[in-house]
């Protein structure tokens, strides 16, 4: 392969920075409780609202078919005009109350836009991210990734904190429709300045994917597996919990989007401080060891979301925040980079799609399982089993078991995996 000269990057590596925290930004708008406040407002259901916000994971079961753009030179303008295109959907979700349809079929127009952006964004997002980290050094990646990571995250609070209050302050005017209308103009122009993030990044040399190195082949190495499994692990747990977070918190819990605008705040500042000590020590020790730590926080912090009530929940969210903020620092680039120190180079974009569409799946369907026990639950008065529960409860607490086993597994399987020896880029 051609050899990578990496100075010539220097202006790809800063669009990187820029494309994931624009990327960061539609994320947050389409998520949590901002995705719970529009569902509410056409009349979905808690269990509704936790399948749409899972439809992320299900989109990433199409990741598989990024392999199949492998052996192209280029996959730039693949890229770009597939990201634009999802984006244009995302914005359509916030301005469905406006269209000229039915109210009665407001919400499958939102369900289709929400599935088609994340089926289009997954289709895309193995080649998007092999690109752009083919333009970082392997010994460098820890501190890069975690410099990315605190650019999103600190403009993701400034996002947030000016988008939660202005959505807070028309609906006190009784004018919700209007926040839902500035949030779609407002991702309009996300969309247009990470189109651009896009168009200025330059492509390196593509590794030449040679015969033998495809899924199938992936689906033979035993070491290959052991990672997709601990992914597998992870999205069950997240997939079993997170969905339901968002329509619990402004729903039962009763937060104004003010104060989750300000619980947002400070795990993005705790994941910032910690994000470049931790990219760090994952480039001296590598990211398995990282991680052990931080799903047994992320765990904690579950344990504690179990007994989260109307009475204690702002304490319990924030303590969880905390302890979720810190483990995140290691956790979200870890996941990605474990395929970047244990996958030989020619591989990654396969592997990447491989772990994301088969743990995708399993995230989704984890999500579709559960919202069948959120639904049982409420229409049992949040009673299980005679006793007085929140759904969201339960399901911490089962999130908290697989934490436990994910920092297990990864201690005892994931951290004894053999390094490949890499070829210079």
């Amino acid at each position: 392969m051609e050899q990578i000269q990496y100075d010539a990057y220097k202006t790809g590596r800063k669009m990187y920075i820029l494309e994931a925290a624009f990327e960061y930004f539609i994320a947050l708008l389409i998520a949590d409780a901002y995705l719970a406040k529009l569902t509410a407002y056409v009349g979905m259901s808690d269990a509704m609202t936790g399948i749409l916000s899972a439809f992320v994971s299900l989109g990433c079961g199409v990741q598989i078919v990024a392999v199949f753009f492998g052996r192209m030179r280029s996959v730039k303008w693949f890229v770009t005009v597939g990201h634009t295109f999802n984006q244009l959907l995302f914005a359509l979700v916030y301005l469905t109350p406006f269209l000229p349809i039915k109210t009665e079929h407001r919400s499958i127009f939102m369900l289709i836009c929400l599935l088609l952006g994340q089926v289009v964004a997954n289709t895309v997002h193995a080649s998007k991210i092999n690109w752009f980290m083919s333009m970082v050094e392997d010994g460098k990646r820890g501190v890069f990734t975690a410099n990315k990571e605190i650019v999103s995250l600190l403009g993701g609070m400034l996002f947030t904190f000016t988008m939660g209050n202005i959505i807070d302050r028309y609906e006190a005017k009784g004018e919700l429709e209007a926040a839902f209308l500035l949030c779609g103009f407002v991702l309009l122009g996300l969309t247009v300045l990470h189109t651009v993030t896009m168009l200025v990044s330059k492509e390196p040399p593509r590794a030449v994917v040679k015969k033998g190195t495809g899924v199938l082949a992936l689906l033979k190495n035993k070491q290959m597996m052991k990672i997709v499994l601990l992914s597998i692990l992870w999205h069950i747990a997240q997939y079993a919990t997170a969905p339901f977070y968002g329509s619990y918190k402004v729903g039962a819990l009763g937060f104004s989007m003010a104060l989750v605008t300000g619980l947002t705040a400070v795990g993005s500042l705790l994941r910032a401080a910690c994000s470049r000590r931790v990219g760090r020590l994952a480039d001296k020790y590598s990211f398995a060891v990282i991680l052990i730590p931080c799903f047994a926080l992320w765990g904690i912090g579950y344990v504690l979301n179990a007994f989260a009530v109307p009475q204690n929940g702002v304490v319990m969210f924030a303590l969880y925040t905390v302890l979720h903020a810190v483990a995140m620092a290691g956790v979200n680039s870890g996941t990605i980079n474990l395929i970047y120190d244990y996958v030989d180079r020619e591989q990654r974009v396969a592997a990447l799609a491989l772990q994301n569409s088969i743990a995708g799946i399993v995230g989704f369907l984890t999500t579709l399982a559960c919202s069948t026990l959120v639904d049982h639950i409420q229409q049992s008065g949040n009673v299980f089993l005679g006793i007085s529960l929140y759904p969201q409860q339960l399901l911490s607490a089962f999130g908290a078991v697989m934490m436990l086993l994910i920092a297990l597994y990864t201690a005892f399987v994931v951290r004894r995996i053999k390094r490949p020896t890499q070829e210079p880029a």
